[in-house]
């Protein structure tokens, strides 16, 4: 019997250390690699992105789209419907114009009225389905059914990372959310453009990305045994066609190898000073915005954060509607809000796009049944009118787009799909959403499929 190693149990053993790091970015990185450019096709407005994901999706009517009519018709049904509650709701929450501007918002975002000149909230958002599978995968990827790559992998895919020891797509998720991995997938792109998952429950840099020290061998031994693994790949290459799998691999090892020293800075929040972490709240939300904003700043190109809350919650407020939006806008106000102040301090908010937002949002009727204390009624899914908000480069902060009916039922006016929502983010980062396309199974695929255009009004 052979004494020696073959080439693949010696990347085995090679990888002992840092070869484990928990990134699927690593794992699987086709040997192909990206076949866009890695340039915009126009100047760019932006040079990142995070997305403020307020997973279960938030009360519009409660939140940014204020609806007096609500008081008039409170108890009736929406005409042609039976609702499972009773009839319309009208929310408790006062709203007032912010800023210079007037943005017009909850009482429940006393932090971020602040910032409203610079927040551009559309509210005349639409989706295609009020269930939580499709929309989270149609907002996420452009597509009800888990087939297609995510929004942060095409933006990977399109212009690369502007941190070659960094991945260009990491989604900080505590928890998983309905669907789970799908929405950071990277599907049938190289998988290079898949997303790093980081669970926030637990800040601790061992525990945020593990395996980052090698057991037993230092940096230098490292790098001599990498230099090692390399040298024999090359001798294999010589001789036959390149294994994909293999060689994906290596490349894995030698990004995974990088990571070691940014890794240990970029995701360690307790490098920031006192002040700073006094800003955040205390909650998984904040410590998330915090680090997100850690990321962007070591040139993570995008970067998705979920929201639960500290019973790890969504916005999916079934029951107690109101109760409910109190303490989630809580959290969700002073963490972004935090985040804002920062980008701007740093500079960082000129050429980063903010959003904020969830899958669809709640209707404007209660929703009761027996389960529910028919005292602290919540809210159902709803699909066809709901509010987001945009910030940063590019975006013409102080406005109000759109506009849903007096009811908050429909978007009715300058109506904004998904479709045109994910157009519109690719154009502020130097991206024509009809030319960023990928073949596959013998189609061109795209991020918006056949729909999808810029919302220009909304652009400074």
């Amino acid at each position: 019997m052979s004494h020696f190693a073959n080439r693949r149990q010696m990347l085995q053993r090679a990888g002992a250390g840092f070869g484990m790091l928990p990134l699927a970015a690593l794992a699987h990185v086709s040997a192909r690699g990206a076949t866009a450019t890695g340039q915009p096709h126009f100047q760019p407005r932006v040079k990142r992105v995070v997305f403020l994901f307020m997973n279960g999706a938030p009360s519009h009517v409660d939140t940014f789209d204020p609806k007096p009519a609500l008081q008039r018709v409170a108890g009736q049904q929406p005409a042609g419907m039976k609702t499972k509650g009773n009839g319309f709701m009208p929310s408790p929450f006062r709203f007032a114009p912010r800023g210079e501007s007037g943005v017009v918002m909850s009482e429940l975002f006393p932090q971020l009225a602040r910032h409203a000149d610079d927040l551009c909230v559309i509210r005349s958002m639409h989706t295609d389905t009020p269930n939580h599978e499709p929309g989270l995968l149609m907002m996420h990827s452009g597509n009800q059914q888990p087939i297609r790559p995510s929004l942060g992998s095409w933006v990977s895919y399109g212009l690369g990372t502007e941190n070659e020891n960094l991945p260009a797509f990491v989604a900080i998720c505590p928890g998983m959310p309905v669907v789970g991995p799908q929405l950071w997938s990277s599907a049938f792109l190289p998988a290079s453009h898949q997303a790093m998952r980081v669970n926030t429950s637990d800040m601790r840099l061992d525990k945020l990305v593990a395996h980052l020290d090698h057991p037993y061998l230092d940096r230098a031994a490292q790098r001599r045994q990498l230099d090692f693994t390399q040298r024999l790949n090359h001798l294999r290459a010589q001789r036959t066609t390149m294994d994909d799998s293999l060689d994906a691999h290596i490349r894995s090892l030698e990004l995974a190898f990088q990571m070691q020293a940014e890794a240990s800075t970029a995701f360690d929040i307790s490098r920031e000073p006192p002040y700073v972490h006094q800003r955040y709240p205390d909650t998984t939300f904040g410590h998330s915005c915090l680090l997100a904003r850690r990321l962007l700043e070591h040139g993570v190109r995008f970067v998705q954060v979920y929201y639960v809350d500290k019973n790890k919650q969504p916005w999916d407020t079934h029951a107690d509607n109101n109760n409910r939006h109190r303490t989630l806008c809580a959290d969700s106000d002073r963490a972004s809000a935090a985040l804002l102040a920062d980008l701007k301090e740093r500079g960082l908010l000129e050429d980063t796009l903010v959003i904020w937002g969830g899958e669809f949002g709640r209707t404007p009727y209660s929703q009761t049944n027996d389960k529910n204390n028919k005292s602290k009624p919540g809210r159902d899914h709803h699909a066809t009118g709901f509010s987001m908000w945009l910030a940063g480069g590019g975006i013409q902060g102080g406005t109000m787009y759109g506009r849903t009916d007096e009811f908050g039922m429909h978007a009715v006016e300058n109506r904004v799909h998904v479709h045109d929502l994910h157009a519109t983010i690719l154009h502020l980062l130097g991206i024509d959403h009809t030319r960023l396309t990928y073949r596959y199974s013998g189609r061109d695929f795209r991020l918006t499929d056949v729909h999808g255009n810029v919302v220009t009004d909304i652009l400074a």
